[in-house]
């Protein structure tokens, strides 16, 4: 695969920039969009020329969720595996989670740590969440400062006993703490009483681990979010919702000026209860894949802005952590490679276009985390792509997926949309199923 070219075009009859999807010819100087011309334009002097045809110019997609598990669990994933699936599936940029990992991101030392093992593995461009436990308020700002791109917490148990999740008094404590420096905290929003009281059966049947985790639980814990953010006038952000009850709240909320954002992910928007079979624990996560309406509120709540972005949640692990019993099997849905298409196929059967789709996974999410050069075809920004065969189908063999463990829960469903090539600032990374040697830089966070 060819190194950075000074001077490179790239073209096609449909690229996706902010103004709309339109024929132009896209130049790449140095890594750089230096402009966005007429399909027709002449290209400049030397400058290499690659004609996509048809195929669509996407602007490279921004996962703000992953989990990369390194180090510590890299038999669950690692840098090397994450970002190889996601450059195959267009994803220029993650944002890897603080928790999974040993040790967690919740010192400056760990960060430090975690972007030693990233630096020499990452394919695509990497960051870094801080964590927000009860016992590590003072080291927020050093965080921060280190440049995390904002904190995340929880609010019932993580999972893992070296993140353990905050109470009511604790939450405020850290929020407080996180908006007095300007800072983003992201919350893993279900409530513990309501998780508590609802019916706990073990087993094989979905249908009882889907009563295990209400709807109530979001709901109450997003509104306590919300009353607290109002308070302390904090920016907070709602992650993986998956109840179309709480999407009023939000709404509610930003009309009165608090500064509240979300996102949802592909497994809530193309996933849905009644498919799910019972012992398939491949489906399970916190919280849960939910009935079709529901997913049907989801997309509405797409539609009219309320839900900003779409990221995988990726969080992958052992085969044998996925028991057929959907009490003890780990929870967690491993979908890097495949969110592109498997949005895109509900997006284009639900009259969205792909101008929806990459604001959806490119533009909101580098606006979440203030990744200026990144979520955009226009001069200045990164030249970062996703080049797409939007008509063709696939169907998804795990053998296929470049992440370490090929457990998903899109084994043989036929998608929508192929992804040609990957490109991280004019430099091509992934093409046809073949990845580059890592290029990835580390990021951190600019404001």
């Amino acid at each position: 695969m060819p190194g950075v070219d000074m001077k490179l075009v790239l073209r096609s009859t449909r690229v996706v920039t902010p103004e709309g999807t339109r024929a132009a010819s896209v130049l790449v100087d140095g890594g750089t969009i230096e402009a966005v011309l007429p399909y027709d334009a002449d290209a400049p002097d030397g400058a290499r020329v690659a004609d996509l045809g048809a195929d669509v110019l996407l602007p490279g997609l921004v996962d703000t969720h992953v989990h990369v598990n390194d180090p510590g669990r890299t038999e669950w994933e690692g840098f090397w595996t994450a970002t190889r699936a996601a450059a195959a599936g267009g994803i220029t940029t993650l944002l890897d989670m603080p928790l999974n990992s040993l040790p967690p991101t919740t010192t400056v030392e760990h960060l430090r740590v975690k972007q030693g093992v990233a630096a020499p593995k990452a394919h695509i461009d990497t960051g870094f969440w801080g964590g927000a436990i009860p016992s590590n308020a003072k080291d927020l700002r050093p965080l921060h400062e280190a440049g995390v791109f904002g904190f995340k917490c929880f609010l019932s148990p993580s999972g893992v006993e070296e993140f353990p999740e905050l109470d009511q008094g604790q939450l405020a404590r850290s929020m407080a703490e996180i908006a007095g420096f300007g800072g983003l905290l992201i919350v893993h929003a279900e409530d513990p009483h309501h998780l508590a009281e609802a019916p706990q059966r073990g087993g094989e049947k979905y249908a009882d681990f889907l009563a295990s985790r209400p709807r109530d639980a979001e709901n109450t814990a997003i509104e306590g979010l919300i009353a607290h953010a109002e308070r302390l006038n904090a920016r907070v952000h709602v992650l993986h919702l998956s109840s179309g009850d709480a999407l009023p709240l939000i709404a509610e909320a930003r009309r009165r000026g608090v500064r509240v954002t979300v996102e949802s992910c592909p497994h809530f928007l193309t996933l849905t209860a009644e498919e799910v079979p019972d012992g398939a624990t491949e489906f399970k996560c916190c919280p849960p894949i939910r009935e079709a309406a529901n997913q049907d509120a989801l997309w509405a709540g797409l539609a009219d802005g309320t839900i900003d972005c779409v990221v995988s949640d990726h969080s992958p692990c052992t085969t044998d952590l996925k028991t057929s019993d959907f009490a003890s099997a780990w929870g967690g849905i491993s979908s890097l490679q495949l969110g592109l298409p498997a949005i895109w196929t509900e997006a284009r059967r639900r009259g969205h276009t792909l101008d929806d789709v990459a604001r959806w996974m490119s533009a909101a999410p580098a606006e979440l985390a203030g990744l200026a050069r990144k979520g955009a075809i226009e001069a200045g920004r990164d030249a970062d792509f996703a080049v797409l065969a939007p008509d063709e189908t696939f169907t998804v063999d795990p053998a296929g997926l470049f992440h370490r463990n090929q457990v998903t829960a899109y084994a043989g469903r036929t998608l929508h949309g192929v992804v040609r090539s990957t490109w991280l600032r004019g430099t091509r990374i992934a093409a046809d199923g073949v990845l580059a040697e890592p290029t990835g830089r580390l990021l951190e966070r600019s404001r």
